[in-house]
């Protein structure tokens, strides 16, 4: 019998191998534990995903045609699903029909295996996506601690309150307003918590600092949209982000920064975000002013906007969102200091 020589993983692989026939799923656990992987099985749709979400494997291997559900059905409800869509999906059928392999691939399914199964293949593959996964699994844990990084900035300010999520829900607003697609929701929430990660280098002496900055201060204070963006470069899943990142402070007038960049110059995403932040900064009680209210905020915004700061059709649009919002109120309200009434 022909011998592999792979690498095993720390902490051992598991894979989930999904068949209605016992003696296919007792072969895949024969062909796999060899090689220190742990092969959990279900013999139908239904225990697959109850397993699935007990056992959590790195893997799924799935028949196509079982009674009840499908393993299209299957894979599909694996790849719709938040917690488990990165899963990868190795689809096992007899058929060989080029469209059933069509519907796989419109299922989600990450892989193909014909029946009968070759070990050296099922192994090989096997072991190819859990490389994969692993590998997945490291860029989500380095996501998920830039994000924690941000909320621990967010968090040294107990002034401004849940800032980040008000942030989250007026750009979701202004998005549907503006009739923005999913990918710019998604791409504007990043935005509002990580926007400010680049104060993690700011020193306290500066960013908790009560009163106005000197202009030596200020030098190192716009420094963080450049830091925020070299902190979040790395991550595949944050390439969006990065213009809104960097260029939050710039001035449609040009006078902002890092870069000056000046009118449509300035990515429309990132000009749809700095008016969110700073109405939402305005509207709040910090360590150098009150909080204003929003017409006291709408009325500097306007003003700014004849200086240079804003684009104006969007802060118009900006406006309009805000009078469409039937509890503004009570969304602005979420924070230690509550927004004037007026």
């Amino acid at each position: 019998m022909e011998q592999l020589d792979l690498p095993r993983f720390d902490p051992p692989l598991r894979v989930l191998a999904v068949d209605d026939e016992e003696f296919n799923r007792e072969l895949v656990r024969s062909f796999l534990t060899p090689f220190d992987i742990q092969v959990i099985v279900a013999g139908n749709g239904e225990e697959a995903l109850a397993r699935l979400a007990e056992h959590h494997p790195d893997l799924v291997l799935l028949d196509v045609m079982m009674p009840g559900m499908t393993g299209f059905e299957v894979c599909r409800q694996i790849k719709q699903e938040e917690q488990t869509r990165v899963i990868p999906v190795l689809l096992i059928s007899a058929l060989k029909d080029r469209g059933d392999r069509i519907r796989g691939i419109q299922a989600g399914a990450d892989e193909f295996l014909t029946k009968p199964v070759d070990r050296i293949e099922l192994v090989v593959r096997v072991h190819a996506l859990g490389k994969v996964k692993r590998a997945n699994e490291n860029l989500e844990n380095a996501h998920h601690v830039v994000l924690s990084l941000a909320r621990a900035v967010e968090a040294k300010d107990t002034t401004t309150g849940n800032h980040c999520d008000r942030l989250i829900r007026l750009c979701s607003l202004f998005c549907e307003h503006l009739g923005l697609d999913g990918r710019a929701h998604h791409t504007l929430e990043l935005a509002s918590v990580l926007h400010d990660v680049g104060k993690i280098g700011i020193p306290d002496a500066i960013l908790l600092k009560p009163g106005s900055l000197t202009e030596a201060e200020w030098e190192v204070m716009r420094r963080h949209p450049v830091l925020g963006e070299e902190i979040c470069k790395p991550l595949r899943s944050f390439q969006e982000v990065l213009p809104v990142i960097r260029h939050h402070h710039e001035r449609w007038n040009g006078r902002g920064y890092p870069d000056g960049l000046a009118g449509d110059e300035i990515p429309l995403l990132a000009r749809v975000f700095q008016l969110v932040d700073a109405f939402d900064a305005m509207t709040s009680r910090r360590s150098y002013k009150p909080a204003f209210s929003v017409a006291e905020t709408l009325a500097t915004l306007t003003a700014e906007a004849e200086r240079g700061f804003w684009d104006r059709g969007l802060l118009e649009a900006f406006r309009d969102c805000l009078a469409t919002i039937p509890n503004l109120a009570g969304l602005l309200n979420d924070r230690s200091t509550p927004v004037p009434a007026s």
